[in-house]
């Protein structure tokens, strides 16, 4: 069965539950007709035996019964029987015997009683045998009757030999029918699997024929084009991350490689030497971020970035930020500000979360102004960040794309910003189950808020 096709199955299937309601349809009629005829000679002998007990019963002598009572021949008989075994009349003459035993005629002279088929001789094929008592008055009678069930077998052999015959022909005709129906229903099957055949990631927008009927394999081919939609939109995102990270690595190499041949040449003083090779590593810290960046947002599609969640209290989780941050907003001139739910505790990632508010606050001191406030607040549910400076805030046209991926506010590429920071705050934000947002505070400043659920 494993190496046949859908249709050869689906035709096999068919079949035999053909054979199953056929067998089933013909043990029923074929039962059905056997008790129908079995009861028409249990009729026609009632009918019978009643007919000669009324003769005796009003006045007729039992041994002189007209012919026409009696049913001679192989068809049947009829008898009169005087217990234990006298025959009195009987339609195979004079000298037979009683069709039934004593002991069966002893019962037959209390209530009618119906004695099943047995061979008689005289009657072809088995006979069906009734009695019934007679009150004659002087001496107890037994009226036996029997039909022969040779025309019973024959309408019930005719009957089996036609489903013999004809059950066959109707199941190769209706597996034939079953071929040919299973064939137009895998059509579009077939219809969708060239087709499946044809498709390539190099050439965008194909998708599966679907049939007409709304059905279950029109169904199907939703749900897959539905994927194929997916793995395009999926496969055009990585196109996009690996073109604008090629674009992002390039900048720093070109610098880097610049720094070291100009280093290289003899005629540079030791200072311009040290200038030099500094410029080159702050490159290299920058290619290395870059590339830690690169493998957080990597493994945010690889099914989210993974957390290690542990109690922590707000406020010395903001105060660290700060710390981190001191001295470069004092270069600055400016100043970071922490306010938090004393004593409240969250069970969050730390690390993760300090690198996400640490992307926002770098945000701040890189392109804000004045003080920058950090402020957390935490109820049963969430815990919720934000992070404000006095600032002009995000441009209108620039919020919707925010946390995308190299997303920047300012036009090109330009600066040292790789425009990740935004995606990854979103990324650990999604983790812990939450969401980053941009909101707009009462000085009309822009916020940034970190959700994160509890």
């Amino acid at each position: 069965m494993g190496r046949l096709s859908i249709r050869a199955r689906l035709t096999i299937a068919f079949a035999a539950a053909l054979l199953l309601v056929l067998a089933l349809a013909g043990a029923f009629v074929y039962q059905r007709v056997s008790s129908d005829l079995n009861s028409s000679i249990n009729d026609t002998l009632h009918t019978r035996a009643s007919g000669v007990v009324t003769l005796i019963e009003s006045g007729h002598s039992p041994a002189k019964l007209p012919a026409t009572s009696l049913v001679p021949g192989d068809e049947g008989f009829t008898q009169i029987v005087q217990p234990p075994s006298q025959v009195v009349a009987s339609s195979f003459g004079g000298t037979a015997g009683s069709v039934l035993t004593p002991g069966e005629l002893g019962a037959a002279t209390r209530r009618p009683h119906s004695f099943g088929e047995r061979r008689v001789e005289g009657v072809e094929s088995e006979a069906r045998v009734f009695a019934r008592p007679v009150d004659s008055g002087s001496r107890p009678l037994v009226v036996v009757v029997g039909a022969s069930t040779d025309d019973r077998d024959e309408t019930l052999d005719g009957l089996r030999s036609a489903f013999l015959v004809g059950a066959p022909l109707a199941l190769l005709l209706a597996s034939g029918l079953g071929y040919l129906l299973a064939s137009r229903a895998l059509r579009p099957v077939t219809a969708m699997r060239r087709r499946a055949r044809e498709i390539t990631l190099e050439r965008s927008g194909e998708r599966l024929p679907l049939p007409l009927a709304d059905d279950e394999l029109r169904q199907l081919g939703l749900t897959l084009n539905t994927m194929l939609e997916r793995i395009e939109s999926s496969l055009r995102r990585e196109r996009v991350f690996v073109a604008d990270a090629s674009h992002e690595l390039r900048t720093p190499l070109a610098i880097l490689r610049a720094e070291l041949e100009l280093a290289d040449r003899p005629e540079r003083s030791p200072a311009e030497l040290r200038e030099a090779l500094g410029s080159a590593r702050d490159e290299v810290d920058r290619l290395s971020q870059l590339a830690d960046d690169l493998l957080l947002i990597a493994g945010s599609d690889d099914g989210g970035v993974r957390i290690s969640r542990e109690p922590v209290r707000l406020e010395q989780l903001l105060e660290r930020v700060r710390r981190r941050f001191r001295q470069r907003a004092g270069e600055a001139g400016r100043e970071i500000v922490v306010s938090a739910d004393n004593g409240a505790a969250v069970a969050l990632d730390p690390l993760r979360v300090e690198q996400a508010l640490g992307n926002l606050v770098d945000n701040a001191l890189r392109h804000g102004r004045g003080t920058v406030r950090l402020t957390a607040n935490a109820d049963d549910r969430r815990a919720v960040f934000e992070v404000t400076d006095q600032g002009a805030g995000f441009p209108s046209d620039f919020e919707p794309a925010a946390f995308e991926r190299f997303s920047r506010a300012e036009p090109g590429r330009s600066g040292d910003s790789t425009g990740l920071g935004l995606s990854i705050v979103r990324a650990i934000a999604e983790a812990h189950g939450g969401s980053a947002t941009i909101a707009a505070t009462e000085g009309g400043q822009t916020a940034v808020r970190l959700s994160i659920a509890l």
